[in-house]
C-alpha cells in the first residue's frame, strides 16, 4: 500500500505541519498506515500525529494523539469530501509556543493541501 505524503505543508509560530494519507478499508488497515507514518525517520520525533478515516461502511475513526479535537477536525472534512475509506494523517513538530485554537486551522490546512494535492478520489 502506497502512502502518499507532503512533507511540509505551513509552520506556524515554530510548529511544523506535515500530511500523510492512504486508502485503508478497516481499522486494522487504518492502524497499519499510522505505524508506517511513525516509523518513517522523517516523523518518528513528531509531536504529534492526529488521524481520521471513514471507514467504507461509515464508520467513523480517529485519534488525536494528544492534540484535542485535531481527529474531529480531518473526520469533518473527510465527511464533507464524502472521502471514504482514506485515513489522512496531519504530523505536528510541536515549536515551543501554543497556539490555541489556531492549531485547528493549520489542520484544516493540512488536510485541504492533502485532498488538493491527491484528489479526486
Amino acid at each position: 500500500m502506497k502512502i502518499n505524503q507532503i512533507g511540509h505543508v505551513v509552520t506556524d509560530r515554530g510548529s511544523k505541519y506535515a500530511v500523510s494519507g492512504a486508502w485503508a478499508q478497516d481499522r486494522a488497515a487504518a492502524e497499519d498506515v499510522l505505524r508506517r507514518v511513525k516509523k518513517a525517520r522523517k516523523f518518528a520525533r513528531a509531536t504529534h500525529n492526529t488521524w481520521a478515516v471513514l471507514l467504507p461502511d461509515g464508520t467513523p475513526l480517529k485519534g488525536d494523539d494528544g492534540e484535542a479535537g485535531a481527529g474531529m477536525v480531518i473526520l469533518r472534512m473527510l465527511e464533507r469530501a464524502g472521502l471514504r475509506g482514506h485515513v489522512i494523517v496531519v504530523t505536528r513538530w510541536y515549536g515551543g509556543k501554543h497556539l490555541g485554537g489556531d492549531r485547528f486551522r493549520r489542520v484544516q490546512d493540512c488536510v485541504a493541501a492533502y485532498l488538493d494535492a491527491f484528489g479526486p478520489f
